[in-house]
């Protein structure tokens, strides 16, 4: 999430309806344990809320992961899209909308096996889907569930 922008230096309004989406979230999260369609359900309703620019991107990203990573669950994760593992977060998707940031991210967990080295990337911005970072995050998925 991003630091407040509250000059009291509390939590932003983005911010706070985030938590209350995950309080709501999380009194479902076990309903989506043992049901995945319901999380699937959840997810492609959050989905279709989003502004045309997220949910293009949003849309497309839960296609691949359905696809390179069917082991993964959708579940909703502070209102956006994620998808876990055991009730764990893998990946998740967050709308440039959200926090009104001038890019989407796509990112993933502590969770995801992708340790390289020391250091390597979590989350990557994106302003639009090609075949090329398609290509890309399905690998990583793949990875990251590995």
């Amino acid at each position: 999430m991003s630091k407040s922008t509250n000059k009291t230096g509390g939590f932003s309004k983005e911010e706070r309806d985030a938590m209350r989406e995950r309080d709501r979230e999380l009194k479902a999260e076990a309903r989506a344990n043992k049901d995945r369609a319901a999380g699937e359900s959840d997810v492609l309703a959050k989905i279709a809320e989003m502004p045309e620019a997220d949910r293009v991107i949003a849309e497309r990203l839960h296609e691949l992961i359905k696809t390179c990573a069917p082991e993964l669950a959708p579940k909703t994760w502070y209102g956006m899209p994620a998808y876990a593992i055991d009730g764990k977060i893998v990946c998740y998707f967050q709308g440039a909308s959200k926090f009104q940031a001038r890019y989407a991210t796509f990112g993933f967990n502590d969770h995801a096996k992708l340790d390289e080295g020391v250091m390597w990337p979590t989350s990557f911005a994106l302003q639009a889907l090609t075949p090329v970072e398609e290509a890309i995050i399905s690998e990583l998925v793949k990875k990251a569930v590995r």
